[in-house]
């Protein structure tokens, strides 16, 4: 243990041989005491003292001129610092009993008449001396207590957070392992649907009718892994920053219409009390993006409301706001899920049979596409089996008025371009060769971009449709070298491609493309693009 400070004595005598006295005789015990002596010659001296060092005791002269013992006692116990002192009274004088009530008024612990004897002196000094000593070690022991509580409960709080954080891993780790059970069911289902399609078309005896209820299947089935190949893209390119908006001044109202219009007709809605309060509102937006919102917020009530529930879609103006609000009779959500329903990979937990399907992604969605929008999603539930409403807020602009759509141009019904297909992946590019020779298309193929280039400079197609993913040299590189041919260069070119992001967009536009497809490319879509970039040539 560290050595403590030595206690210290004063004494406090204005005559010069009784303080020489004194401190002499107190002197030659301080080393084997352990203490150390000090001396004042009045109290005013006493009280300087005081003010600069803190004292086991104070042998204290009464009868001083100017400020007496007492007044000096009072003086010294008036302070908070000090007042504790003790203060053993030393006279040449026999005080009385008035005298000793006084001196204990003031402070005092014991009277001393000199001559003074040393033996009781050193008796009484001794006893204040081990005291002092023993606070002190008290409130060294006090402070490391107190240094050693404020390190335990620093130590107690940085568990705590890393009790928490670890915690919220595990949760995090949870949603995660039943987001990728989930995926692995929503991909499978339409997977196995359009295995057992294509299988059965092939089976002896099957039906024409059979045989086009299967190839429904597979269509409807692709176009759900297509959605959430998309859901899946657009939940990282949104939490990355990477999805740039193509605002215009819509109305959220038409725009909101025409979503509950697409749910009726498709017989999603079919099953539900679907109600409708729709007030124009007028905001600069991304069309898309915003129909998005709109199909996540449906399909996250429809998904937890039971059939024959009722569902609610309102919009209207708010102040400076357009507001969207869909409310559900649903399961609803607990106060322990409500402040997370918009994390990533977080899911409510059901009761339905999930015929509606879905990843838990599309809230996570929602509000990042809404916040990209400079606007917020909210959430409110009244507890379990009590319904959901979200409500999105949007800030407004002034009414435009929409200018009127360009004439459409009309595509040639024969004399058709011919086309050059580069694509690597054998089923795509023989399925794609076929489906554009049922078109009336007359089409090349190519498995890489070394074998397309020379279909390009032997064939001369009017238009290319070019893979980016390809072996040896890629897409771009195909189109900059198609570009840089004379013989090649007027040849339309469209990108296929799997990647939709903006900079991917501007790539395939630096390369040289006309037009840019993302994959899986709907017929009717790959249809309406080769009719608008067919050379002029072919046209009526």
């Amino acid at each position: 243990m560290p050595k403590l400070d030595q206690p210290k004595i004063l004494v406090v005598n204005d005559d010069a041989n009784s303080l020489f006295a004194l401190t002499s005789l107190l002197a030659q015990w301080a080393e084997e005491a352990s203490y150390e002596v000090l001396a004042a010659r009045s109290g005013q001296d006493a009280l300087r003292q005081v003010l600069m060092h803190d004292f086991a005791v104070i042998l204290l002269d009464v009868n001083m001129p100017g400020m007496d013992g007492f007044e000096t006692a009072e003086a010294i116990h008036a302070r908070a610092r000090s007042a504790d002192i003790p203060i053993i009274f030393i006279t040449a004088f026999l005080a009385d009993e008035l005298d000793r009530l006084k001196a204990y008024q003031h402070g005092a612990v014991d009277f001393l008449f000199t001559p003074v004897i040393p033996q009781v002196l050193y008796a009484k000094i001794s006893v204040f001396v081990a005291l002092a000593m023993k606070n002190e070690e008290l409130k060294k022991q006090a402070r490391q207590l107190s240094q050693r509580t404020t390190e335990l409960t620093a130590t107690n709080q940085r568990l705590t957070r890393e009790i928490e954080e670890r915690k919220s891993m595990e949760r995090q780790n949870h949603a995660k392992d039943e987001f990728l059970a989930m995926l692995g069911h929503e991909l499978r289902n339409p997977l196995s649907a359009i295995s057992s399609a294509a299988s059965l078309i092939g089976l002896p005896g099957v039906s024409q009718d059979g045989v086009q209820r299967a190839k429904k299947i597979i269509q409807r089935q692709s176009q759900h892994l297509g959605r959430i190949v998309d859901d899946l893209l657009d939940l990282s390119r949104a939490m990355s920053g990477k999805i740039l908006l193509n605002r215009a001044p819509l109305d959220l109202s038409a725009l909101v219409a025409q979503t509950l219009d697409t749910y009726r007709a498709t017989g999603r809605s079919a099953d539900y009390a679907l109600v409708q309060d729709l007030d124009a509102g007028w905001i600069c937006g991304d069309s898309t993006r915003l129909e998005q919102i709109a199909s996540n917020l449906l399909d996250n009530a429809l998904k937890y409301t039971p059939q024959g529930g009722r569902i609610e879609v309102r919009t209207w103006s708010d102040n400076d706001d357009v507001v969207l609000s869909v409310r559900d009779s649903g399961v609803g959500i607990s106060a322990e899920l409500l402040p997370h329903v918009f994390d990533v990979f977080v899911q409510g937990t059901s009761t339905l049979d999930r015929s509606q399907g879905g990843l838990g992604i599309g809230l996570s969605l929602v509000r990042r596409l809404a916040e990209l929008h400079g606007g917020s999603i909210e959430a409110e539930s009244a507890g379990p089996h009590r319904g959901s409403t979200f409500t999105l807020r949007l800030p407004q602009v002034e009414h435009q008025v929409a200018a009127p759509a360009a004439p459409a141009r009309q595509r040639a019904q024969d004399n058709k371009p011919r086309l050059l297909l580069i694509e690597d992946n054998d089923d795509g590019r023989e399925m794609m060769t076929m489906m554009l020779g049922a078109y009336g298309y007359e089409v090349t193929a190519a498995a890489d971009g070394l074998l397309g280039l020379s279909a390009a400079q032997t064939g001369q197609p009017d238009l290319a449709l070019v893979d980016i993913g390809l072996p040896g040299i890629d897409g771009y590189e195909v189109a900059r070298r198609l570009r840089a041919d004379p013989a090649t260069r007027d040849i339309k070119l469209i990108a296929l491609t799997g990647y939709g992001l903006a900079e991917d967009l501007r790539r395939v536009m630096e390369a040289g493309f006309d037009r840019h497809l993302v994959k899986p490319v709907d017929i009717e879509q790959l249809m309406e693009v080769i009719g608008s970039c067919a050379p002029v040539a072919v046209r009526q």
